[in-house]
């Protein structure tokens, strides 16, 4: 019993929370994130299950425990968790306060101690691979098969799926990857919304782009709440971009700067902190190094394909459309103070524009496959990133597969 209530007061003492959002909870997402910073250096986030001991889901007002997410994705991630550990769900931005309170809670009383059953156990079975084909699992695991490499050699092909419980991923978005050594030979786009994606009102706006898609409705939006929103969600994209880039200070500035934009600083607080970060980024010779030359998309193929907003604006690589963030949020941060009403033509959100056949993520999804291949696996989290596709505009939709 004391080595038991010693592991309790540790893991009350340190919580590691990891978590998973369900596309059209990114309010909630954001309200836990600010919440988890104000709790202090106690409290952090999660790279993966084995190293948390605290799940939170992140779902929409009105939906249950796991939103839209498949409802076996938060028990297998909750089976992938070592003890003591503790669970909540916050399915409001109401609720990411009280939900952070009782994972401490929980890890203190240490009602995780209970046992729990762990995720594909012995013996073999199958599932589909990247291609469609059955990949055999062994213990939960898959295994390599053979297939011809970009050079033509007969090499072990492995079927791995990336996300939809990642850091600084976009919600529910799985990228099924076929690997030759630690090289993507294929990869498909997948989006786990189910049923329900909308709350039964059918009123909910994706986030990042509502005050545009209010406009459009004829509805009174000012233009500074327009450039808020903007500035905001390009500071989120930066941020999301430098976690995953391993820089986790600027990635942290990013994150309060976006906070602070939603809370309604006013320009003079908020541009020249934007302004620091954004020659701060520039100037960063390792992170040019390692995001240079990753994902090319000129403009004349992101055209082909649809993409609007900075990822067009870009004409370039993951490093180019990374420096778009800050330059447009310093944009946005000068404009944020305007009470004059915002025009309702041509709605432009922050990925681009919004009255167009199709939303500006499903554009960036089609992009992924093609940017994915032939590169290594340790970049492909860094180019789904430089593109930032918001799963919450796809909502209702069938998303194409690549």
């Amino acid at each position: 019993m004391g080595l038991r209530t010693a592991l309790r007061r540790i893991a009350a003492t340190r919580v590691a929370v990891l978590l998973v959002t369900a596309p059209g909870a990114t309010a909630v997402r954001l309200a836990v994130e600010a919440g988890v910073r104000r709790r202090g250096p106690a409290w952090g986030w999660a790279e993966s299950p084995a190293a948390a001991n605290a799940l939170l889901v992140a779902a929409g007002p009105g939906h249950q425990a796991g939103g839209t997410l498949p409802d076996s994705l938060p028990g297998r991630l909750w089976d992938l968790l070592p003890h003591p550990k503790a669970r909540a769900t916050a399915a409001g931005e109401d609720e990411a306060g009280p939900a952070l309170d009782s994972l401490a809670e929980a890890l203190a009383a240490g009602p995780g101690w209970r046992s729990g059953s762990a995720p594909g156990g012995p013996g073999r079975q199958a599932r589909k691979g990247a291609g469609g084909q059955d990949t055999e699992l062994v213990a939960g695991l898959p295994m390599a098969e053979r297939g011809d490499d970009r050079d033509g050699l007969r090499l072990d092909v492995l079927h791995l799926p990336l996300g939809p419980a990642l850091p600084d991923w976009p919600a529910g978005l799985v990228v099924d990857v076929a690997l030759q050594g630690d090289v993507v030979q294929e990869a498909r786009v997948r989006h786990l919304s189910g049923p329900g994606a909308l709350p039964p009102s059918g009123d909910a706006l994706p986030y990042w782009d509502e005050p545009w898609l209010r406009a459009a409705r004829g509805e009174s939006v000012s233009e500074g709440a327009a450039h808020r929103r903007r500035c905001a969600a390009h500071l989120d994209s930066l941020g999301r971009m430098l976690g995953v880039a391993g820089w986790p200070g600027p990635a942290d500035r990013a994150r309060r700067l976006r906070d602070a934009a939603l809370r309604g600083a006013p320009a003079g607080v908020l541009l020249p902190g934007v302004q620091a970060l954004r020659r701060r980024v520039e100037r960063s010779r390792t992170l040019r190094g390692l995001v240079r030359g990753l994902g090319p998309l000129p403009a004349a193929r992101a055209r082909e394909l649809g993409v609007d907003g900075p990822a067009l604006a870009a004409a370039g690589d993951a490093y180019d459309r990374l420096l778009r963030w800050p330059a447009e949020a310093e944009r946005s941060a000068a404009g944020v103070d305007s009470t004059a009403l915002l025009a309702d033509r041509r709605p432009v959100g922050p990925r681009g524009r919004l009255d167009g056949p199709r939303p500006p993520s499903r554009a960036l999804l089609d992009a992924l496959p093609p940017l994915l291949a032939g590169a290594e696996l340790a970049a492909a989290r860094l180019i789904v990133a430089s593109l930032d596709p918001d799963p919450d505009e796809l909502l209702g939709e069938e998303v194409p597969h690549g």
